[in-house]
């Protein structure tokens, strides 16, 4: 029991309630939630918690649990270091912490889990090297190690590190031939890190598409960028000063003097630089000779401007401060383009990655052919990254770079990503249970904040095309982010109505120059308002039987009868934070004109409690009701 206590001690939010049947008077924990024993309940044999939302830690503790031997926390959001006390569980067969948010390196330690048949670590933030210790499970069966951040060799066969144990004597164990030494591996997933080096032949029988994404000498497989490879930042193993290192018969492992080394890297970093040298000396000889008709290139006021086929030129310049990514490194980030999260419009897709180190990405691409892309759209392209890209608030989504190539034809936007999905799915998916009162005002007044630092702080003012509850993505702490996905369809719109205006137009178009689309704060207002009635009441805006949620909300909202609006779904609320959410909603819907942004955030800022401690009286309340 103790051990069962010190792991909820450990969690720091429990939104679904898992642990209200955990009571640490009761001696018998067979009853709660998770647990299973054994048939005579005198030992924990599994603990099951999963998707539940739970933040907080591993405990050491757990090891408490002797007898423990399956522990399944999958999709959570467990933050931390995984203790090295895993490794007392002796018994443990599943070990399943996929999909949360731990951080650090796998102890060695894991290597005493001698019972274990199956260890799922993906979808984390694990860093360091593999431990060689994988090599002691000897019935591991299943090995689930995706989606996190480790770097070094893959563990298996006759290493470095093995050769540094044999030369000091050391003894050997199955441990040091790593994966190797698993001889009952079966499922293996090592994609998507930042391993680095060969694949080691005891592995052959393992799909392929187990090592893609990583930093690996493998010409046939995906891999990350050079790039974002080089940018990793690799350990470094000193080896004992030694010419030869005998390993077995008369193989020899040489080793150079550091001066020789040194002698070398020097010679080639001389030889690049003269390299470098002749051919750009090559290239200005040859554009001083070439007459203008076969530049690629026209020279006007000491610029560059690239020159297309519908006599449209486009300065470099005007997105020099913007990120520009390679479709390779997005098509790996992304998984080969597999991860579809959403369709914005019938032109666009977006696609769900992650870059170095860790970072989630959300990659909205535009579908549609090179015979469809004129000049003109090239330019509102343009203008598109680079009036997303001056957009920075922390409840904007933000746009991270773009990605424009022409074989195969490509025009990707890629933005930050709030991995916790969109309102509209917490609000009408699911029961809502994740979203709290004190949570859903948290949204409300982040959702303010972000359209107030864009119709009022943004030269010029920005809104959103499209503004509604799909549109707003959560974090993991359910801070709310704008997101505009749809920014094709001004792409596109504006291109179509240029095109029948003023077709083959020939115009040079500097930076700051190119005409803005006209804001529409009026529409925002008014989409405002209807998500606000979403959120307290949980309905979708359009509902067959009540027709559209603003009509529905009008008889309850000249009344005073606001609480029959609230989501039934919540056990309970705040009722003079109903009182000011209702009052803006109702302003929004009805006269969006007639007041600003800043009015309402401050309204809401002054008048509505975000604390947690809202739902903690509010529960206390509730429980002293029905007693």
């Amino acid at each position: 029991v103790e051990g069962l206590i010190s792991f909820k001690r450990g969690i720091i939010e429990d939104p679904l309630l898992v642990f209200s049947t955990w009571n640490s008077v009761d001696s018998n924990p067979c009853n709660w939630t998770g647990v299973s024993c054994t048939a005579d309940g005198d030992h924990v044999i599994k603990l099951n918690i999963s998707s539940a939302s739970l933040r907080g830690f591993v405990v050491s503790e757990l090891h408490q649990l002797p007898q423990l031997q399956q522990l399944i926390l999958h999709e959570n959001l467990l933050i931390g270091t995984l203790p090295k006390e895993i490794g007392l569980l002796r018994n443990l067969q599943v070990l399943d912490l996929g999909s949360n948010q731990l951080t650090g390196t796998i102890p060695r330690e894991i290597g005493n889990l001698t019972n274990i048949r199956k260890i799922d670590l993906q979808s984390n933030g694990f860093t360091g090297n593999l431990p060689y210790e994988f090599g002691d499970l000897k019935h591991l069966e299943d090995l689930r190690l995706s989606r996190n951040k480790f770097l070094g060799l893959i563990p298996g066969g006759v290493s470095r590190w093995l050769t540094f144990r044999i030369r000091y004597g050391l003894n050997e164990s199955s441990s040091l031939m790593g994966l190797c030494g698993a001889s009952q591996l079966h499922v293996l997933d090592l994609s998507y890190n930042f391993l680095v080096g060969s694949i080691p032949k005891c592995l052959a029988n393992v799909p392929r598409s187990s090592f893609l994404g990583n930093c690996l000498h493998e010409k046939d497989l995906l891999q990350r960028s050079l790039a974002i490879c080089a940018g990793e930042a690799q350990p470094l193993v000193v080896y004992p000063r030694s010419k030869h290192v005998k390993v077995s018969g008369d193989r020899n492992i040489v080793s150079k003097p550091t001066w020789l080394l040194a002698l070398e890297i020097l010679t080639g970093i001389i030889a690049g630089s003269v390299f470098i040298v002749a051919v750009f000396t090559a290239f200005q000889k040859w554009r001083a000779a070439a007459p203008p008709s076969l530049m690629p290139w026209m020279i006007k006021s000491g610029s560059f401007r690239e020159y297309n086929k519908n006599n449209y030129f486009i300065n470099p310049s005007f997105l020099k401060d913007v990120a520009r990514y390679s479709r390779k490194e997005l098509e790996v980030a992304c998984e080969d383009f597999s991860n579809i999260i959403g369709s914005s419009s019938p032109d666009c897709l977006v696609y769900k990655g992650t870059l170095s180190p860790g970072h989630e990405i959300a990659v909205s691409s535009l579908s549609i052919s090179e015979d469809n892309w004129t000049g003109y759209t090239e330019l509102c392209f343009q203008e598109e990254v680079a009036d997303l890209a001056r957009l920075n608030h922390e409840n904007v989504g933000k746009l991270l770079g773009y990605c424009r190539e022409s074989l195969p034809f490509t025009r990707m936007l890629v933005f930050d990503y709030a991995s916790n999905g969109t309102l509209y799915e917490h609000l009408h998916d699911g029961d809502g249970c994740q979203l709290s009162w004190s949570r859903r005002m948290k949204i409300v007044i982040g959702i303010a904040k972000g359209l107030e630092y864009l119709h009022t702080e943004a030269v010029p003012p920005f809104t959103l095309p499209q503004l509604d509850s799909s549109c707003i993505y959560l974090t993991e702490n359910f801070s709310p982010k704008l997101v505009d996905f749809n920014g094709w369809k001004r792409i596109l719109t504006r291109s179509r109505r240029r095109s029948t205006t003023n077709p083959g137009a020939k115009c040079i178009i500097p930076p700051g120059s190119l005409e803005r689309w006209s804001t529409d704060l009026h529409a925002n207002m008014h989409a405002f308002g209807v998500i606000l009635l979403e959120i307290i009441s949980g309905r979708t805006p359009h509902c067959k039987e009540k027709g559209h949620i603003v009509d529905w909300a009008k008889e309850f909202l000249d009344s005073d009868v606001l609480t029959y609006m609230v989501d039934p779904n919540l056990k309970h609320f705040r009722y003079e934070d109903l009182k000011v959410v209702c009052r803006v909603a109702k302003i929004c819907i009805s006269s969006p004109s007639s007041t600003s942004m800043p009015t309402l955030c401050d309204l809401l800022e002054n008048g509505v409690d975000t604390s947690m401690s809202v739902d903690m009286k509010a529960a206390m309340a509730w429980a002293e009701l029905q007693l």
